[in-house]
């Protein structure tokens, strides 16, 4: 006779919730997200306890719990009081005044979370030594994409792997922007649609030429590829010079055009960029529609992971936010992750599209040709549509796979010719 046995029932997980008072610094859009979150929601072990913001009184909204102290005076919050905050929760933005407010309360031992994906990128590594020097903790996943979890993904789930290269769309405007192009609207009025909305700046500059997206991919190598990198030292082209034509002469080469950010480790050197770049139409690149964001992170022994969704707005990176802060309450912390310092190139091998705008005459493709075959350089293609006069006459060409500085010697050979309307635009190619 067989013997019966009793079921075997799992025994609940203890899990230890520490409380801890939050305090936001700032009140916009993404920090009045947060706020609901927390207020609605009410997540284990969160309790908003003061909001900071300028000119608070105009802040004020009347779903916030009476018990929350408003301010606009960041020092009386600072204090490292026991009635204090145990996390502040920076949404101001900018390297000032954030950047203090951040030091004076990493000082006192308050831990921080934030979205500032520029504080992070600059300063960073010291922030988190004093956070360590001073028993805090400081937590920035929703620095880079929002409410992608991207950071996370590679502190935890990555980890393990040796990253070999990191490529994306960082920066919903530029996505917003261009997705649009792609659809036939010029860029200025697909720009005043984006600033109308809210996606733009009245000065877009930081989005469009690129210096938001490399603070992001200066943040995603150190994590990535374990390098620390200046900002700066990412070469960031504008993506102010693409027109209708090129998106014409993209979808006759089955690509469209997308502001990628990529780094990556090439024969022993490390090179990244951040530029707009023809994006193959079967590439997961090119599903990004909107202000989406969209990160490939591609590993020795895991091959590609795709982290994707929206990179903005105030849901989705408030959604972010408080993971982070849930997460400290539960006593997770971040996984180190060792990096050291790296000089970054541009020195890439890749095929480039080329756009060229002439007053037509003989010779003019011979000449480019020529140019090229100087340095090496193999054509690929070369495509002219009709119906332009010959005199603004724009048309393409492809060149096959070429170091970046052995087609930037034959660009500048190439732009002494007479013919030459403008300069020409040269675009990098994702491969397929």
């Amino acid at each position: 006779m067989s013997q019966l046995t009793s079921p075997v029932v799992a025994s609940p997980v203890s899990t230890s919730v520490r409380s801890l008072k939050i305090a936001l610094f700032g009140f916009g859009t993404v920090g009045s997200s947060v706020a609901r979150i927390l207020v609605e929601s009410a997540p284990a072990g969160l309790k908003l306890t003061h909001i900071v913001n300028r000119n608070v009184d105009r802040k004020r909204v009347d779903w916030v719990p009476s018990s929350v102290v408003w301010s606009d005076d960041p020092d009386t919050v600072l204090t490292g009081d026991a009635d204090g905050p145990d996390v502040i929760v920076e949404l101001a933005g900018g390297l000032e005044p954030a950047g203090a407010w951040v030091r004076k309360a990493l000082a006192a031992g308050i831990s921080v979370v934030t979205a500032n994906k520029k504080l992070i990128a600059f300063h960073g590594l010291e922030l988190e030594a004093l956070a360590a020097a001073n028993g805090a903790h400081l937590l920035y996943g929703a620095a880079v994409a929002g409410g992608i979890p991207v950071i996370p993904g590679l502190e935890h789930g990555l980890a393990g792997d040796h990253v070999e290269r990191v490529e994306g769309i960082l920066n919903g405007t530029c996505n917003f922007i261009l997705s649009n192009m792609e659809q036939g609207v010029d860029y200025a009025p697909a720009l005043a649609e984006a600033q109308r909305l809210g996606y733009a700046e009245a000065d877009p500059t930081e989005d469009v030429a690129g210096y938001d997206a490399r603070a992001k991919l200066a943040i995603l190598m150190r994590l990535a590829l374990r390098v620390q990198v200046h900002p700066e030292d990412i070469q960031a082209c504008p993506i102010t010079d693409v027109t209708a034509i090129d998106f014409s002469y993209a979808r006759d080469l089955n690509c469209t055009i997308r502001q990628i950010a990529r780094a990556e480790r090439v024969g022993g050197h490390l090179a990244a960029t951040v530029r707009p770049m023809l994006v193959p139409l079967n590439s997961p690149l090119a599903w990004s529609r909107g202000t989406e964001n969209m990160v490939v992170i591609t590993g020795h022994y895991g091959g590609d992971v795709v982290f994707s969704g929206h990179g903005a707005g105030g849901h989705p990176t408030a959604v972010a936010v408080v993971s982070d802060l849930v997460g400290l309450a539960q006593g997770s912390c971040r996984i180190a992750m060792p990096s050291a310092p790296a000089k970054v190139g541009t020195e890439l091998e890749v095929p480039h599209y080329i756009r060229f705008l002439v007053n037509d005459r003989p010779g003019i493709v011979a000449g480019i040709a020529g140019a090229l075959a100087k340095e090496n350089i193999n054509l690929n293609a070369i495509l002219q549509k009709p119906g332009f006069p010959l005199d603004h006459l724009p048309f393409v060409v492809t060149v096959e796979p070429c170091r970046t500085s052995a087609l930037k010697r034959a660009l500048k050979e190439i732009s002494q010719t007479p013919a030459l309307l403008e300069k020409p635009l040269d675009l990098q190619m994702l491969e397929k």
